[in-house]
């Protein structure tokens, strides 16, 4: 089984890494974010504003299918209440 890190995919949006990790941790499926900002500083020119989303090369297929379920379903603020 090949566990090497590989990039699941890549975003500019920080709050977006962070709920794709929770979604996807909800599914015991372990979650890396990298990212190359510094700090307090808010640089998002390029690369640097880049926020790699990093799963296990083994864990790929199962990711891509509760990224696809979570993105299918229907988002119903109203369902909380």
């Amino acid at each position: 089984m090949n566990d090497e890190w590989i990039v699941l995919l890549v975003t500019y949006d920080l709050l977006e890494a962070d709920m794709l990790q929770d979604v996807l941790e909800s599914g015991d499926i372990p979650v890396e974010l990298r990212s190359a900002k510094v700090g307090p500083y808010p640089v998002n020119i390029g690369r640097m504003g880049e926020v790699k989303v990093m799963i296990r090369e083994s864990d790929r297929e199962e990711a891509e299918a509760v990224l696809r379920k979570f993105r299918d379903e229907p988002q119903d603020p109203e369902a909380d209440n």
